[in-house]
C-alpha cells in the first residue's frame, strides 16, 4: 500500500518476526492473524506444507516459514499465523510472532544487500533499516513458489 505523505510515498508493513529477524508483508496482502490453530497433515504435500487448516469454512493450507527457510523448528511449539490471499487462494504463514502495522518511507527503501542470508534474499523484495533493526521485506509469491512456479492447492 503506498500513500502520499508530507515526506512523498510510504509503504505499509504487518511487521513479523521469524527466528529473532524482523520480516515486514505488505498490509494489502493480509487478511487475517491468527493464534495456534489445528492443522491436518496433507500426505505427500512438500516439506513446507504444514498442512490445511479450516479458517470459517475455508480451508487454508498452512506453510511453515521456518521450514521454508531451512531453519530449526520453534522450540516450544507456539507461534501465529498470517493469512495472506495468493492467486485466489487463502495461505496461512506460521511465522513465531506479530508486531505492529509501520508505515515507512520509500526513500529508506534499499535493495537487498549481497551480505543478507541468501534464503531471506531469495525471498525478499529489500530492506528498511530501523532504528535499531533490519526488517526484511517478504515477497509472498516467491516465499510461496517453492514448489516450482504455482500456487499450492490443499
Amino acid at each position: 500500500m503506498s500513500v502520499l505523505g508530507m515526506d512523498g510515498a510510504t509503504s505499509d508493513f504487518v511487521t513479523v518476526t521469524i527466528s529473532g529477524q524482523l520480516f515486514g508483508i505488505p498490509v494489502l496482502m493480509v487478511q487475517d492473524v491468527l493464534g495456534p490453530q489445528a492443522i491436518t497433515r496433507i500426505p505427500k504435500a512438500p516439506p513446507e506444507v504444514a498442512g490445511a487448516l479450516n479458517l470459517r469454512g475455508r480451508i487454508v493450507t498452512a506453510i511453515d516459514v521456518r521450514r521454508r527457510l531451512n531453519l530449526p523448528p520453534q522450540e516450544d511449539g507456539s507461534g501465529m499465523s498470517v493469512v495472506v490471499e495468493y492467486r485466489d487462494e487463502p495461505y496461512s504463514l506460521m511465522i513465531d510472532s506479530v508486531g505492529e502495522v509501520l508505515s515507512l518511507s520509500a526513500e529508506r527503501f534499499e535493495r537487498s544487500p549481497a551480505t543478507l542470508d541468501p534464503r531471506w534474499r531469495e525471498i525478499s523484495n529489500g530492506i528498511y533499516r530501523l532504528d535499531d533493526k533490519l526488517l526484511v521485506v517478504l515477497d509472498v509469491e516467491r516465499l510461496l513458489d517453492f514448489a516450482g512456479g504455482g500456487s499450492l492447492a490443499a
